[in-house]
């Protein structure tokens, strides 16, 4: 991919970051404004298409998106969260090619029950996210929340586990990334399927 980012490019991940951003809000995941999702566009130098902040992730327009760079600063459009900071660190920590950030009830729920992580065994769920579904045993991430995005991505990546695309922000909610919008959008069904069984008290 060229590391110039045409209007076409913005545009383009706007429309993918609308739709995407629509199912999430009609799961109740991103309710009111919250959560954010962002898709990169180049590599070197970083660029990301993360969605516009304070607008209802259920009604976004493909204009409604904000190109960031790899501190999270917005280089066109209107005005990122300040997570975008985070979308971002996880981009370059893991290569990901796109990150979804949701507040649900059953990550914050277990996020409090469980600040060490959340232990994870033989579900067939867990192929959805490339772990073996019987004989290994995986922790999904728990870290302390921070309005300091800097911190929080230090925690995020001193706890991230690489076999599990995702990490829980205690009173906050769910980062999950993958190769591509689809590759994430798969990742979190399932990682909130994972939590939404453990928070019923029969995952184990």
């Amino acid at each position: 991919m060229s590391t110039d980012v045409s209007t076409l490019d913005l545009e383009e991940a706007g429309a993918v970051l609308a739709a995407e951003s629509a199912r999430f809000a009609s799961f109740g995941w991103m309710r009111g404004t919250s959560g954010n999702l962002s898709v990169v566009l180049s590599r070197d130098p970083l660029r990301l298409a993360v969605t516009a902040s304070g607008h209802d992730k259920g009604e976004l327009t493909p204009a409604d998106v904000v190109l960031v760079d790899e501190r999270g600063d917005a280089v066109s459009g209107g005005r990122p969260s300040a997570e975008a900071a985070l979308h971002a660190r996880v981009a370059a920590l893991t290569g990901a090619g796109a990150v979804v950030h949701v507040h649900t009830v059953a990550s914050v729920a277990l996020g409090r029950r469980s600040p060490g992580g959340i232990v994870l065994s033989d579900l067939e769920m867990l192929k959805g996210v490339g772990v073996p579904a019987h004989g290994v045993e995986v922790t999904l991430p728990v870290i302390a929340n921070s309005q300091d995005m800097t911190v929080l991505g230090d925690r995020l990546e001193a706890a991230r586990d690489v076999r599990m695309p995702a990490v829980v922000v205690a009173g906050h909610g769910l980062y999950v990334w993958g190769d591509s919008p689809r590759q994430a959008r798969h990742h979190t069904e399932v990682v909130e399927w994972l939590l939404e069984l453990e928070l019923t008290g029969t995952g184990r």
